[in-house]
């Protein structure tokens, strides 16, 4: 099954059965921002964390787990456990973040001739994962996803949920992608550590999840709409009046914020929404993929903006995110501190 299956997927109540978003039971305590160099050193690898961050430390403790579209960079991804999706290079499979990187990635995009799309990590991997934590002594798992309106991982990840432990095993959906869900992620991670109980680590993941903002712009739309994530008349409008259209997320779906006609001028207003969104103190990331100076100017003028907050996290996006918006894709994440 490709993602552009899964982007049909409907929003369920989320109260409803397996899934986990729920109000926030307790303030979410985000980390601080790393760096360019947190981003660089795990350039194709933060997915890999499966391999490295082992079982070490879980006795008692609720492990978390998220996938690899949360671009976790490697030196903040600590005990998290990241469940890799898959990118398909015409005949060729690879893992997110595992096999792939950013670099290769926008090789293969710009080989027009190259058919470049994605999927979802089956329930079985799933399912093997959470065995793996139960069995080494996690007490519980919470695992924490992609939006479901972007991809079927959210109920790959439930229906392993159901067949391991439904008792055991919660899933969240963040309703965000990138750096939204890896600081979702981040938060449950710590309150975890501090020994809370699977409520409260969900209600983490929850609490930020519900806080953030994802904008950005893209040089293209037509990924985004071949993949289902953005409609045929937005991209069709776009192509002709040579618009740059800033987009968001709401309630986990890709929406068009507002149209601007150059680079600079969608880099200006990323900076200003994110401005308006931050308030005093936010915890902030920028993604690009195959612009970094252009990702660290931006980062700098948001550092400039808001000198209260921690340096934004600067990465390139997953292979799976990236596969959808394409080369030249810049955006932001803030999450307000509560």
């Amino acid at each position: 099954m490709t993602e552009r299956a899964d982007a049909a997927a409907s929003v369920a109540d989320p109260a409803a059965v397996g899934t986990a978003v729920t109000p926030a039971v307790t303030p979410a305590v985000t980390p601080g921002a790393g760096s360019a160099d947190d981003a660089a050193a795990g350039a194709a690898g933060p997915a890999g964390s499966e391999a490295r961050a082992g079982a070490e430390g879980l006795a008692g403790r609720v492990a978390v787990v998220t996938d690899s579209t949360a671009d976790l960079p490697a030196s903040l991804a600590g005990a998290v456990r990241v469940v890799p999706l898959e990118v398909r290079l015409g005949d060729r499979v690879v893992r997110d973040g595992v096999d792939i990187g950013p670099g290769e990635l926008s090789a293969a995009i710009a080989d027009r001739r190259l058919d470049v799309q994605t999927s979802r990590p089956t329930p079985e991997a799933f399912a093997e994962t959470y065995r793996d934590l139960l069995a080494a002594g996690a007490s519980a798992v919470v695992s924490v996803h992609l939006s479901r309106e972007l991809s079927g991982t959210w109920d790959a990840a439930r229906l392993a949920a159901e067949e391991v432990d439904p008792s055991r095993v919660r899933v969240v959906d963040s309703r965000a992608m990138g750096m939204g869900l890896g600081f979702a992620v981040l938060a449950a991670d710590r309150v975890a550590a501090e020994g809370a109980d699977p409520a409260d680590v969900e209600a983490a993941a929850s609490a930020v999840a519900a806080r953030c903002r994802v904008i950005f712009c893209v040089d293209e739309l037509d990924r985004l709409r071949r993949g289902g994530r953005i409609g045929a008349a937005a991209a069709v409008v776009g192509t002709v009046l040579a618009v740059k259209p800033l987009l968001h997320l709401v309630d986990g779906r890709i929406t068009a914020l507002e149209k601007v006609r150059t680079s600079s001028r969608a880099a200006q207003r990323l900076v200003e929404h994110a401005v308006a969104a931050a308030g005093p103190e936010a915890d902030l990331a920028v993604h690009h993929l195959g612009v970094p100076e252009r990702a660290e100017e931006l980062a700098d003028r948001l550092a400039e903006r808001l000198p209260a907050s921690p340096r934004p996290v600067v990465s390139e996006i997953s292979a799976v995110i990236g596969a959808h918006v394409g080369n030249g894709a810049l955006g932001v994440v803030v999450v307000p501190r509560g």
